[in-house]
């Protein structure tokens, strides 16, 4: 049975005490993530010569033989990039869950990082490509198609308003996502064996080629995308009471609807472009920040999402070697495992208030 519609979430405004401190305790536990991700695992480093390894490397000084390479150019872009993409992620995910008022609606999900996705394997399978071009070609896949399925969702006022708008483009975007999934298969069994084991790992979603050029380029989009989440944020609050009351309280729908779609299409295209499609933590970041801290959150989400990010990278490089005989897993594998039991629960309690 499909899910229903969620109720609409409490505001975005400013939250009572309890909401605050509970999102600091959010943001604490992801600070404490990615240090530990930086200073743990099978190379671990003491937090003096953390700070005396950035220190020398900000201002020339004497660099550590061995830990300041591991450090600066391994650990730390990774956790740097890490906690970036899970800000992006999962203000992609709040963003498309309350305005759709649909737990389902995450870029994963609808088809957004799927488009991502195909575009990239198009790219290194069709044209040979690596690098940057890979990343630009996973942008722009995910844009197409996020503008394929607002253009085919925005038949949905025939026949509805707001929910069932939302709707129909969840199920424009799994349709899509499905349609992609099958290219990106025939794809990857016409190309070679090196080729398509590159292609493999950039569609689990991995950080291992993090860098500080891509944290950089990272860093730049997020400074624009974040405020501008943050901004929409007011107009989102009030398109919760329904398109005409929106309306009668002087905000364009139809601006408002479209911007707030831009901006949750160019965070998840962002994030996935930087890292590829890190499956599941859009559509888990939301709902597990409204049950912790009582109501929607964005900033909430934003440090869930990283968190998640954080701790599935840290099991997937150092955990997973142990009990895998050295295999070093894609971040995606071990978020795809932690957000599939999630989506049968959400689906099984769904049902349970269906009866």
């Amino acid at each position: 049975m499909a899910l229903r519609s969620s109720p609409p979430p409490k505001h975005w405004g400013y939250l009572p005490s309890r909401g605050v401190n509970r999102t600091g305790i959010l943001a604490a536990a992801a600070l404490l993530m990615f240090f530990a991700s930086v200073l743990l695992g099978s190379y671990t480093v003491t937090i003096p010569d953390f700070f005396t390894i950035v220190i020398n490397h900000l201002t020339g000084g004497i660099k550590i033989p061995g830990a300041s390479f591991i450090v600066m150019e391994n650990k730390l872009p990774r956790a740097v990039i890490g906690t970036l993409i899970g800000i992006a992620f999962g203000l992609a995910g709040a963003l498309f869950q309350t305005m759709l008022r649909n737990p389902l609606a995450s870029p994963d999900v609808i088809g957004i990082s799927s488009g991502a996705s195909a575009a990239a394997v198009v790219a290194i399978v069709v044209f040979g490509v690596s690098g940057a071009a890979v990343s630009g070609a996973a942008l722009a896949g995910a844009l197409a198609v996020a503008a394929l399925i607002y253009a085919i969702s925005r038949g949905a006022r025939r026949i509805g308003r707001g929910t069932g708008a939302g709707n129909r483009l969840v199920l424009a975007g799994v349709g899509i996502a499905a349609a992609l999934q099958a290219v990106v298969s025939f794809l990857m069994t016409r190309a070679e064996i090196r080729t398509a084991a590159d292609a493999l790992v950039w569609l689990n979603g991995s950080l291992k080629s993090a860098n500080w050029d891509r944290a950089g380029i990272l860093f730049l989009a997020l400074a624009v995308l974040v405020p501008a989440a943050g901004l929409i944020a007011g107009p989102l609050r009030i398109l919760e009471l329904g398109d005409d009351a929106a309306a009668g309280l002087g905000v364009r729908v139809n601006t408002a609807r479209l911007a707030l779609v831009a901006i949750a299409v160019s965070l998840a295209a962002v994030a996935t472009a930087a890292a590829g499609p890190v499956s599941f933590v859009a559509f888990l970041a939301g709902p597990i920040a409204r049950r912790f801290t009582g109501k929607a959150s964005l900033p909430a989400s934003a440090f869930v999402a990283a968190l998640i990010v954080l701790a599935a990278d840290f099991l997937a490089a150092n955990l997973a070697p142990l009990l895998l005989g050295g295999t070093v897993l894609p971040v995606g594998v071990v978020t795809g495992a932690l957000g599939a039991p999630f989506l049968l629960w959400l689906l099984v309690t769904a049902n349970r208030k269906d009866a």
